[in-house]
C-alpha cells in the first residue's frame, strides 16, 4: 500500500456509512529502528492547510481558534486502529454523532446560514 496514493484524499465513512469528510492529513510514528507506524488520519481544513505549509497552517488554526474556541484549533483526528475497510471510501467504526468532527458545520450554520432571509 502506498499511504499517500491510497489513503490522502479518500472519502471516510462511519459505521453507517455517513460521509465524514476526507483524508487531509496523516499521522505517524517514528520508532527508533523501525519503520513509522501510521495511528491516525486528520480530517479538516487545518490539515488540509497544512499541506500548504507551516504558515498556512497557523493562519487556519488561528481563524479557528478566533471563531469558534481552541478546541477547534488542531485537525479531527480519528485512531488508525478504528479502520474498517479501504476500498473506495475508507469506512471507520465511529459513529460521527458522538464526534465533534461537524461542530463547524454546526456553528456556521446556526451563526451564518440561520440568518439569511430564506435560508
Amino acid at each position: 500500500m502506498q499511504l499517500l496514493r491510497d489513503i490522502l484524499d479518500k472519502q471516510v465513512v462511519d459505521r453507517e456509512q455517513v460521509k465524514i469528510g476526507k483524508v487531509d492529513g496523516l499521522v505517524a510514528e517514528l520508532r527508533r529502528g523501525k519503520p513509522p507506524r501510521v495511528v491516525a488520519v486528520e480530517l479538516g481544513s487545518i490539515a488540509l492547510s497544512r499541506r500548504l505549509g507551516a504558515r498556512p497552517g497557523r493562519w487556519t488554526a488561528q481563524l479557528a481558534a478566533k471563531l469558534s474556541g481552541k478546541r477547534q484549533a488542531r485537525p479531527h483526528r480519528i485512531a488508525w486502529n478504528k479502520v474498517r475497510d479501504i476500498g473506495v471510501d475508507i469506512e471507520f467504526d465511529i459513529d460521527v454523532r458522538r464526534t465533534k468532527i461537524f461542530a463547524w458545520q454546526d456553528w456556521l450554520r446556526d451563526h451564518v446560514v440561520g440568518r439569511i432571509p430564506g435560508a
